[in-house]
């Protein structure tokens, strides 16, 4: 650690953890002095306690986020304490709701304390029961009637409304996650929505100006995230992934499932057509039988199924955004499942829009630290998201030092376990407020 105290104020490590269906992925890393990311250190472990982007089995997930972070830790040869998280999940829902305040001191001008004001007022909304908001993220401003202003810090007026794009997710969901990285003895330093932190790895500004659709093809789950002038406009998640696609071979094929995943990724193929008819692959047989052929037509028959299933919800969440016609950069696929042959093709042909695969490499900083394999890995889709955490982190942390933007702010301290609700806890904090009037610290400790 001694080597990296002269430039540790100006760039703090950061800790990205991506709890996934198939992996779970720790990345440490700081923006190097050119403003890139430089990744020290990133560590995988198998992922058996989730499934569809949530927690399902506590013990082996915490078991995997160990194996990571220590995996990160000795490569990078930082000790990890702190982590960013991702969430995902069916369980995740997005709304729109506008929020004002009235300033009352009309002699300054509007200041972050206001906006901070209004992005905590978001946070009491009431929500169903059972859910918890996540992110409140502003999208445009009004000041004094006058809409449409993006950052309204420094201007004059009396009445400051906004429009709030706000991700809630299950509270249940949400413990789990934190209970999971708290038993791996780290602390959550903030929980981020996978979709926004993939976003921020392989979207660059125009795009997002443009407007585009971000799809990240997840084992368990595939990501959505609408952008346009630069605003999120919708989020989704949809509880199919590349393991959905496996399950399909392993059923249609009849092979075992680890085979299955094999065909998927050394053969697999989204289009039907650009495979040749008489192309065949021999699987071993079981236990001394026959090896078993498997055209690779057929195989892409299966994938291209449940592949245009996935697209035909990416575009059923698009429709309903009412962004449709607006997205002149069409759409981003990342993830693991991205890497699928013919997938862009397909996803034009069902959608109509255009479509690249993206990769988190533009943001990445030349390493001469990490293995020269480790680096070039680290530039699939796979690990789009880990990095998309990283970045989200040590944007936070660069915002604690200096002035904070409204959008990254979330100091909130929501995900604490002795969260307190509603009226009650008012009543204890006035409580508690009476407690130390009247009596010393000393007396309270007795």
């Amino acid at each position: 650690m001694e080597m990296m105290s002269t430039n540790e104020k100006s760039s703090p490590i950061v800790v990205g953890l991506d709890i996934g269906t198939t992996k779970i992925c720790a990345i440490v890393g700081r923006r190097s002095k050119n403003g890139k990311i430089e990744v020290l250190g990133i560590g995988k472990a198998e992922s058996a306690g989730v499934t569809r982007g949530m927690v399902s089995n506590i013990d082996k997930t915490v078991t995997g986020i160990t194996q990571a972070v220590d995996i990160a830790g000795t490569q990078s040869n930082v000790e990890i304490k702190v982590v960013n998280v991702g969430i995902a999940g069916q369980h995740i829902k997005s709304l729109q709701h506008r929020g004002l305040i009235t300033r009352r001191d009309l002699g300054t001008e509007i200041s972050r304390k206001d906006i901070e004001k209004l992005i905590e007022d978001m946070y009491n909304l009431v929500m169903p029961p059972g859910e918890e908001i996540i992110h409140v993220l502003p999208q445009e401003f009004t000041v004094d009637n006058e809409p449409g202003i993006k950052d309204p810090i420094g201007m004059a007026g009396v009445r400051l409304e906004a429009n709030f794009h706000i991700i809630s997710g299950q509270v249940t969901a949400i413990k789990n996650i934190v209970k999971c990285v708290n038993k791996a003895d780290l602390e959550s330093q903030d929980l981020i929505l996978e979709p926004l932190a993939s976003s921020e790895s392989v979207l660059s500004e125009e795009e997002k100006e443009a407007g585009v659709v971000l799809v990240d093809i997840g084992g368990g789950t595939t990501d959505v995230a609408i952008f346009h002038e630069g605003i999120i406009r919708h989020t989704a998640v949809i509880p199919f992934g590349g393991n959905s696609i496996t399950e399909d071979i392993r059923e249609g094929c009849s092979v075992m499932r680890n085979i299955a995943e094999q065909l998927k990724t050394r053969f697999g193929s989204a289009l039907a057509d650009e495979n040749k008819d008489n192309e065949i692959v021999c699987v071993p047989g079981l236990r001394g039988r026959e090896p078993k052929e498997i055209s690779i037509k057929n195989l892409a028959f299966v994938i291209q199924a449940r592949m245009e299933e996935i697209i035909e919800h990416v575009y059923y969440e698009i429709k309903s955004s009412g962004y449709e016609k607006k997205l002149i950069a069409g759409i981003v696929i990342t993830g693991g499942g991205a890497q699928l042959k013919h997938l862009s093709q397909l996803v034009e042909f069902v959608t109509g829009l255009d479509c690249r695969v993206g990769y988190p490499n533009e943001h990445l900083a030349k390493n001469e630290v990490l293995p020269k394999n480790v680096y070039e890995e680290l530039q699939s889709p796979t690990f789009a998201t880990g990095i998309g955490l990283l970045i989200k982190g040590i944007q936070k942390m660069e915002d604690m030092d200096m002035p904070a933007k409204p959008e990254v702010r979330t100091e909130k301290p929501k995900f604490t376990e002795e969260k307190r609700f509603g009226l009650f806890g008012k009543i204890l904090e006035t409580g508690k407020r009476f407690i130390k009037d009247d009596i010393k610290d000393e007396d309270f400790l007795k």
